[in-house]
């Protein structure tokens, strides 16, 4: 059995000279290493595969909720999409088509005549057309007295097509009140109507 202090002499340059108890403890001493570094290497790639994997669970929690907070999103869009589209569709109706411009016109007239007041002026002016609908200003000059013309204000916002009063101006009129005023209403382009809008925007857009 070899001592401490012969095993302090042995020369590792000659590994060959030495007694076979010093070779037999430097074969297991060698074999202990390599089957520790064996084993700690094996450890390592697994410690490295475990951390790639929670980094991939840690990846794929976040796309979840983000396909997840999208797929939410998108339920809310698509009612707020459908609620838009019916307002529109409940607007739509408030707007005449072409043939019931003049209905409308009469209606208007109508409503001023229902209060009493007189018409010193009635004067549809040229149409505008803007995007996918048309404007039509009406130039209207009215006399009666405060509560009448009041009146007559309601009248028109209550009609069943959009009609707005703008520019008002109201002066003294002989005892009564004189107010001017420009009615705007407002209608939806038929079908031919925006195919031409449509032929125009191209042309103008081939000349630019």
């Amino acid at each position: 059995m070899i001592n401490l202090d012969a095993l302090k002499n042995l020369n590792p340059k000659t590994p060959g000279q030495w007694p076979w108890s010093a070779k037999l403890i430097a074969y297991a001493v060698m074999f202990v290493t390599v089957v520790v570094m064996g084993v700690l290497l094996d450890n390592q790639n697994q410690w490295d595969s475990l951390n790639n994997a929670k980094a991939q669970e840690v990846t794929l929690k976040d796309a979840f909720l983000i396909k997840k907070k999208q797929a939410v999103n998108l339920v809310l869009i698509k009612k707020q999409l459908l609620e838009t589209q019916e307002s529109f569709g409940a607007l739509l109706k408030q707007l005449p088509n072409k043939s019931e411009m003049d209905a409308l016109l009469t209606d208007i007239n109508q409503a001023g005549l229902g209060r009493g007041l007189q018409f010193d002026l009635f004067r549809p002016g040229p149409e505008s057309i803007k995007g996918s609908f048309a404007e039509q200003p009406i130039a209207i000059k009215v006399i009666g007295n405060y509560d009448d013309l009041g009146k007559f204000a309601s009248d028109i916002s209550m009609l069943p097509r959009i009609v707005t009063l703008n520019d008002i101006s109201i002066t003294p009129s002989g005892g009564a009140l004189s107010m001017d005023a420009v009615a705007k209403t407002f209608r939806y382009l038929d079908e031919e109507e925006l195919t031409e809008q449509k032929k125009a925007a191209k042309l103008a857009g081939a000349k630019k």
